[in-house]
């Protein structure tokens, strides 16, 4: 067995990392070409004697050779080179050298070849030279030595059921394996570097069928755990009475498919999902009633304060007029009002706990916790979710998660099949889309006429920038910087600053002078991405558009558009604009439909960027690509479904083979 410690950086800590630790490229060297028949900008391997060895030192010291095949001569360049080499590179002596070829002022030449002295019988290889991703300090020819001698050791045996593989077409998980290790001369590269070769999509579909099983096997042991059933229906039906609106069709269905969960006796695992606007909070509300109405605790965990204050200032006024404790608690809080709290939530005297991370950080107590509702989940870390979903007693608290950023179809089946899935594709009523319009930078005084026009009409608009403060790697403009200026070319209106740097205090106060109107203008930071519900809001101006990411955008976008009044979000940007930049800031132009954003956005960025906090402690996907290998994706789920209904030592080797003991963090 291979001492693996040296390749620890590289993620490989035993021998089944080193056998899926894949080549990024692969290099011709089983042909010789002739030099004649080379050409600039090709990667070639040429073989031929020394017929001059000079050292140069203009303009800089370098050691210069040429090589005569007898077709034609190249020159070989070595900016950096030993003694040593200056002898072994001696005129008459033979070498094979291989680079890319570059057109020199005295013709043709390679810069730092590889080369290989010649002489006797030498073979070329019978196979491709793969190119490994590796770090300082980690040569090439000690990963193809230490993988190749695993590869010869190693021989994995099938963890997929009999006629699987025929069945959806792909080979044979070692001769895969050792395809992709050492690819024979005639091997189609484009299909391997696209990934759609055959010996690809077995490892695609192998990772996803491990993502399935693990995610699968969590589900079925949160299946023989125990939650305190909550079936009480009175108290939701008094709050649906009081409410001052009736529920979507959409909301609704969400809601009974969250009841029913709530009534059982296994724990609920669900996630709540829609678009900014779909009015999630209300049916979180509901369900917190059940538990209320059942007996038992509920308990509310958001990001940011602000959310969480949101969350606070807009639920009390709907539970506390039936009889409803409700409680906040955040970091910010003295440490005397944070003691009042947990004392009051430890003798059962709050039914409804508000607050930050606070929650599982500061040993509150919760002693009938039925029910945990995380809002903005991903941004949660895994460990935190899973502190708040502790055990209380015997019995597991029925958890609800949050999400205003909608998940593709393809990622939702992948990364979150231990979950029960509800969604919200309805807006409410009287809700108008917001129109989208792309300026650039040079035209800012037309957007602060615009803004002083909004706020004639009686509206109330955002101006959100990306940094508080000067950053000396940025010019970009900063929210003290917008405010200042702002302040001064719309002296007669009333401008507000926020920022995640204040104090609670005055960061709460500002809000509120926002909510009740005696704001005109806020400028803000990405403090108001979410949460935030001011109807008369109608403009919003993003500066730098061109610096936010597309979910980021489109969080931000839903902050207007929440009245009657016809809304409109400029994005100002700076050209020239990068391809990534410029197709956020289209897709921001042509949709406004959140499921979509959400398609493109994890084209973009991949799902590893899109899950965020999620699969923090876990690999995510290295081989399956989700758009790409979605007919694997179903494959996968139907595969493990049949895996698991059979005996558990196929599951165990294959989840051993690909996850590592990396499972704990499913559970969240």
């Amino acid at each position: 067995m291979t001492d693996l410690g040296k390749f620890a950086r590289l993620g490989i800590r035993t021998e089944a990392d080193l056998l899926l630790h894949l080549p990024l490229r692969y290099e011709d060297e089983t042909r010789i070409v002739a030099i004649a028949d080379v050409a600039p900008g090709e990667t070639a391997q040429v073989a031929g004697e020394v017929r001059s060895n000079e050292i140069v030192t203009r303009p800089r010291r370098m050691l210069q050779v040429e090589l005569d095949d007898g077709s034609g001569r190249i020159g070989l360049r070595f900016l950096n080179f030993y003694g040593s080499q200056v002898a072994q590179l001696a005129v008459g002596r033979r070498l094979r050298a291989m680079g890319e070829v570059r057109g020199g002022l005295f013709g043709l030449e390679m810069v730092h070849p590889r080369y290989r002295m010649l002489g006797g019988a030498d073979r070329l290889p019978a196979t491709l030279t793969p190119v490994y991703p590796t770090v300082a300090g980690i040569g090439q020819s000690d990963l193809r030595r230490t993988i190749l001698e695993a590869l010869a050791r190693t021989d994995w045996a099938d963890t997929l059921r009999p006629g699987c593989a025929e069945r959806l077409g792909l080979p044979a998980l070692m001769p895969s394996l050792r395809l992709l290790h050492q690819p024979p001369p005639e091997t189609p590269l484009s299909a391997i570097e696209d990934r759609t070769h055959p010996a690809c999509r077995r490892l695609a579909f192998e990772e996803l069928l491990a993502q399935q099983l693990s995610l699968k096997r969590a589900r079925a042991a949160r299946a023989g755990q125990r939650a305190v059933p909550l079936p009480d229906h009175a108290q939701t039906q008094r709050l649906l009475a009081a409410l001052p609106f009736a529920l979507t069709g959409a909301q609704t269905r969400a809601w009974h498919e969250i009841s029913r969960d709530l009534a059982g006796s296994e724990p609920m695992n669900r996630l709540l999902q829609g678009d900014v606007g779909s009015g999630k909070t209300v049916v979180a509300a509901l369900a917190a009633m059940q538990a209320i109405g059942s007996g038992r605790q509920a308990a509310l965990m958001a990001p940011t304060e602000i959310l969480a204050e949101q969350h606070f200032r807009k639920l009390g006024p709907w539970l506390e007029p039936l009889g409803v404790r409700v409680a906040w608690l955040s970091g910010s809080l003295t440490a005397s009002a944070k003691k009042k709290v947990r004392a009051l939530a430890a003798a059962g005297e709050v039914d409804l706990l508000v607050g930050t991370h606070a929650l599982v950080e500061e040993s509150v107590e919760l002693p009938t916790l039925g029910l945990a509702i995380v809002d903005e989940q991903h941004r949660f870390g895994v460990a935190q979710r899973l502190a708040l979903r502790a055990t209380r007693g015997d019995a597991l608290p029925h958890q609800l998660m949050m999400s205003a950023t909608p998940i593709p179809r393809t990622l939702a089946m992948s990364y979150y099949a231990d979950l029960d899935v509800s969604v919200i594709d309805e807006l409410p009523p009287g809700r108008t889309p917001v129109i989208t319009k792309l300026v650039t930078q040079s035209r800012h005084a037309e957007v602060v006429e615009r803004v002083r026009a909004a706020v004639a009409q009686g509206r109330q608009v955002y101006w959100v920038c990306p940094l508080i403060e000067e950053s000396e790697t940025l010019d970009l403009q900063t929210a003290i910087d917008a405010f200042e200026s702002l302040s001064a070319e719309l002296a007669d209106l009333r401008v507000g600053l926020i920022h995640g740097r204040l104090p609670v205090a005055e960061k709460a106060a500002t809000m509120d002078a926002f909510v009740r109107g005696e704001i005109d203008l806020l400028v803000a930071t990405t403090v108001i991405e979410v949460g935030v519900d001011v109807p008369n809001a109608s403009l919003m101006v993003i500066e730098h558009a061109e610096r936010f990411g597309l979910s980021q955008l489109h969080q931000l976008r839903g902050r207007v558009g929440r009245g009657s009044a016809q809304s409109v979000c400029v994005l100002l940007y700076r050209p020239p604009l990068s391809a990534n930049a410029r197709e956020r800031l289209k897709t921001m132009y042509e949709t406004t439909d959140g499921f979509e954003v959400a398609r493109r956005d994890l084209l973009l960025r991949g799902p590893g960027e899109f899950l965020g906090a999620r699969q923090s402690g876990l690999a995510l996907l290295r081989f399956a690509d989700l758009e790409r290998d979605a007919d694997l994706v179903d494959e996968a789920r139907i595969e493990a479904d049949a895996m698991l209904a059979g005996p558990p030592r196929r599951v165990d080797a294959h989840l051993a083979r690909w996850l590592a003991g990396r499972e704990e963090f499913l559970k969240a």
